[in-house]
């Protein structure tokens, strides 16, 4: 952990400032603190605010709700543990004579607790050893001190997007995605150098056809129409040629940039899909949305426009400078005076648009978000008559986008005209500096006239190029939001030596797994063997870790430690795709896709047969009411199911479950939704589903466990009792506490503590 800075009264900056004074006054001189945690619970867990700092020499603590101070001097045998359990996190001081004290906190401090162990650690030993503090490695994250997995050396709670601004550089990352069409770009580019070669010649065959033709034919000579053809000619086939290159030249990079677009998007996306759901806890959907809509849209315009004009824009300056430094090498200086206030200008704009574009980025996100929250929830607003706020709310996200806009405007705004004045000043110091040469007789009136056509290409190609500014900016911002997710490794990888199931029976062994949310353990030294056909039933309070448990099983998490088998092969050697085929789950709010009856029963086995869907139905119990419905198993669903009740819904969601035959099947809340009648239908539905497979079932009514062959009864993340619904009331245990109350139809939810528990999967 890198050591904190201090200043000179030693007080560490995270001390907070009403505690500063009267820390310093405790402090010794040269004594440094460390580490600190301000902690915000008493002993009876009321909210008071107390401190605890460690020093180099000592650790300091002003427990909440008391005014005087307790110091321990850093020796052997001192100890700092720590431990969290119902929302509630407690640092304990221990030496060989027990426990010295006690300091409690909510977990939002956990961090910070965590420095304060890890700095104390360092410090007593670096005390007793008389060695400079030795600081650990890749181990634990040196800023969170959260262990590492395996292998692994970024933080997977540290390890957040990068808030940094974009840099331009971040464009030339998209060179992997245009890799496969280099020849295509290769032959543009070559077009683009032809073209912009042709576009040359007309200024240049005007110098002669002025000098040649014209002003002789003022001072009485005839015009020589065998040049005049010649000349016309050239500029006829010069513009021909242009055009049919130009034409080419886009319509080439129109279509590689529209499939550098297509893999853009279809590797984000598919990337996306790669992650686990932990990625997916910490996000807005009208986010990632936006990223995989707007932003890829946005580059694809950029290569497709921008980066083509400025790649013309950098050879018809190139081509033109070396073009007048070969007509005129005094004009040509002349005409290259604006460009260092141009590029001066560029930089401060460039820096300014640099953060601007990512800021509006993140804003226009948080107008997609609130679409995103309000449209598939609209029955919940109307039902609210939350209209006015909904309405309310996006009018404040939009105009928090106006305002960033406008912002970001002021700056462009002024930048654009500016370039225009320079190089219209630029413009008119060439005519003056050109007629002096003429009338000094050291130009002629061909020279000058073709002098300032190039010019104005230069100028014209300048002020485009630096109005490239902008679209490239927003591109390096958009390129940046999308390698956000490029670069996000799955807490949930493939295997590198992935080991192939055959023959899956449905043998589940949990062996001390164990998770860890950040630094809040979920579940611990959880030791659990399920035989294949049994049917288990988790049975806890919310909060106890049963879902946790279930996503474990189903690996949309990994265990921080231990181990969870499947017929003795750990889940994690084998690859993600394959190892869910065998798994079925339905869940209390199954989620339906917009499309038939038919596609969302058959949605984990696209190829079904219509025969296998009408089979899966009729032992699920829903093809009656499929086909009351107008077109039966081909009438449309609405999203997210709109149209079907709960439990139509529910019946199909099992059907979905049966279509794929898994050995393995989780039952999450499946009844708890649906009324007393329509649970009995479902329930029925269950008993075809169960049969001959591994079933796990989690259920808030203690009664719809009763078939299954044991029950776990979990509290706390970890199981505590485990046995069939006799032999766990003969216990009177957790389980008859449960039981009995719900028996009595009393809650015992408020009167209990609970433990954080992962949000539950939406996933079937």
């Amino acid at each position: 952990m890198t050591s904190n800075v201090h200043n000179n009264a030693g007080i560490d900056p995270a001390v907070p400032a009403r505690w500063a004074a009267d820390v310093e006054s405790r402090l010794a001189a040269g004594e440094e603190v460390q580490a600190c945690l301000e902690t915000d619970l008493d002993h009876d867990l009321k909210f008071a605010d107390g401190l605890l700092l460690v020093t180099d020499r000592r650790l300091l603590a002003r427990s909440a709700g008391q005014t005087a101070w307790q110091e321990w001097p850093l020796r052997a045998g001192l100890q700092l543990t720590h431990h969290d359990q119902a929302g509630v996190g407690t640092l304990a001081l221990l030496d060989a004579n027990g426990r010295l004290a006690t300091w409690r906190y909510t977990l939002a401090r956990n961090l910070a607790a965590l420095r304060v162990i890890a700095e104390f650690d360092l410090h007593r030993d670096s005390a007793l050893s008389g060695q400079p503090v030795a600081r650990p490695g890749d181990e634990v994250c040196p800023k969170c001190k959260t262990p590492l997995p395996p292998g692994e050396d970024e933080c997977p709670i540290c390890n957040r997007e990068s808030t940094v601004a974009p840099s331009t550089w971040t464009l030339f990352r998209l060179w992997r995605f245009a890799r496969p069409y280099r020849w295509q770009l290769f032959l543009g580019f070559a077009l683009t150098l032809a073209s912009t070669a042709a576009t040359l010649v007309p200024p240049y065959l005007t110098m002669p056809l002025m000098d040649n033709v014209l002003i002789p034919f003022q001072n009485g000579k005839p015009i020589d129409w065998g040049l005049v053809s010649m000349y016309l000619g050239g500029l006829l086939g010069a513009a021909v040629l242009a055009w049919v290159q130009g034409w080419i030249r886009t319509y080439i990079l129109s279509l590689v940039s529209e499939r550098i677009g297509r893999d853009l998007r279809t590797q984000t996306y598919e990337h996306l899909m790669g992650l686990s759901l932990e990625y997916f806890g910490g996000k807005r959907t009208g986010d990632l949305m936006a990223r995989i809509g707007n932003e890829t849209d946005r580059i694809n315009i950029f290569l497709s426009l921008d980066l083509l004009n400025f790649a013309t824009d950098v050879l018809m300056i190139t081509m033109t400078a070396v073009i007048l430094f070969s007509i005129n090498p005094w004009l040509a200086l002349v005409t290259l005076l604006p460009l260092p206030i141009i590029g001066w200008l560029i930089h401060f704009v460039r820096e300014k648009l640099r953060t601007g574009f990512e800021k509006i980025d993140r804003v226009w996100a948080e107008v997609t978000n609130v679409l995103a929250d309000t449209i598939p929830g609209i029955r919940v607003v109307k039902a609210f008559a939350q209209e006015k706020r909904e309405a309310d709310r996006f009018r404040a996200a939009n105009e928090h986008n106006l305002q960033m806009n406008d912002k970001l405007n002021k700056t462009w705004s002024l930048f654009t005209p500016t370039v225009t004045l320079l190089t219209e000043v630029g413009l008119l110091v060439v005519w003056i500096f050109g007629i002096w040469q003429i009338s000094k007789g050291d130009s002629t009136v061909g020279v000058l006239t073709a002098f300032l056509a190039y010019i104005g290409r230069f100028y014209t190609r300048l002020d485009s190029m630096s109005r490239i500014v902008s679209a490239t900016q927003r591109a390096a911002s958009s390129t940046k939001r999308i390698f956000d997710i490029l670069d996000h490794v799955s807490s949930v990888p493939e295997p590198a030596n992935p080991v192939h199931l055959s023959g899956v029976t449905g043998r589940i062994e949990l062996k001390k797994a164990g998770f860890r949310y950040g630094t809040r353990a979920v579940t611990k030294d959880v030791d659990l063997v399920i035989q294949p056909g049994e049917m288990i039933g988790l049975v806890g309070h919310s909060g106890s870790g049963k879902s946790t448990l279930v996503n474990l099983i189903c690996r949309f998490y990994d265990v921080s430690e231990g181990q969870v088998l499947i017929d003795g092969t750990d889940v994690r050697s084998v690859p993600v795709a394959e190892f869910r085929q065998h798994i079925g789950l339905v869940l209390q709010e199954p989620f339906l896709f917009f499309g038939t009856i038919a596609d969302n029963i058959a949605y984990g086995k696209p190829n079904a047969t219509r025969q296998e869907i009408i089979a899966a139905a009729r032992a699920a119990h829903a093809h009656e009411f499929i086909l009351r419905l107008p077109h039966g198993y081909d009438s449309l669903v609405g999203e997210r199911g709109q149209g079907l009740s709960g439990g139509e819904r529910q019946r199909i969601s099992i059907a979905r479950a049966l279509l794929i035959d898994p050995r393995i099947l989780i039952l999450d809340e499946a009844t708890s939704a649906v009324d007393t009648e329509t649970e009995k239908e479902i329930q029925k539905a269950l008993d075809n589903l169960v049969k001959g497979r591994t079933t796990i079932a989690i259920a808030h009514r203690l009664s719809t466990l009763r078939k299954a062959d044991r029950l776990v009864v979990m509290d706390r993340g970890r199981i505590v009792e485990i046995g069939n619904h006799d032999q766990l009331m003969e216990t009177e245990g957790h389980y008859h506490k449960l039981y009995m109350a719900q028996a009595r139809n009393v809650d015992t939810e408020d009167t209990l503590p609970r433990t954080p528990e992962l949000p539950k999967a939406h996933v079937e």
